[in-house]
């Protein structure tokens, strides 16, 4: 199953590296804006874990969290309140968990495609390009574990 996984995520990051290198050859253009829509897909049995497509609304400046160290060791990281750091804006849509009560749900999957095609296409038509595309998992550990989720990073730019 998570060869599955696997091989499905690095054939799909293939395809749109293609897709967007041809189309930058084709246009010359360099991006000047980038944008990060994440997919939260959970591998958690009977629907109890949350399966999202996450779109931050908000634009944020890196160089306010960021601190520098000058001899390797001292940081003032500690003086960056984490609360400052979180968006409040963001766009949330749900979908389906990769598991059922009696195991992998095909029928969850597929839906969850046709939602995060949708949402790919939108951006597409809002101007956006389709740069990289990168996945990993947290999965199962074994029956006490009962955890995990299948996270793909989307990055568009234009």
């Amino acid at each position: 199953m998570k060869k599955i996984k696997i091989l499905s995520a690095l054939f799909l990051a293939l395809v749109f590296q293609a897709t967007y290198a041809q189309q930058m050859s084709n246009t010359g253009q360099k991006p000047t804006e980038f944008k990060v829509v994440t997919v939260v897909e959970s591998i958690v049995p009977m629907g109890l874990g949350r399966s999202r497509i996450i779109d931050s609304q908000t634009q944020v400046d890196a160089s306010n969290f960021t601190t520098e160290r000058t001899d390797g060791k001292k940081s003032n990281q500690n003086e960056i309140e984490r609360g400052k750091i979180k968006v409040d804006e963001l766009e949330e849509t749900k979908l389906l968990n990769f598991f059922s009560a009696t195991g992998i749900n095909f029928q969850n999957i597929a839906s969850n495609d046709a939602v995060i095609a949708s949402k790919i296409n939108s951006m597409l038509m809002e101007g956006w390009n389709l740069t990289y595309v990168t996945s990993g998992v947290e999965s199962d550990a074994g029956a006490d574990d009962g955890q995990g989720i299948f996270v793909t990073r989307l990055f568009f730019s234009r």
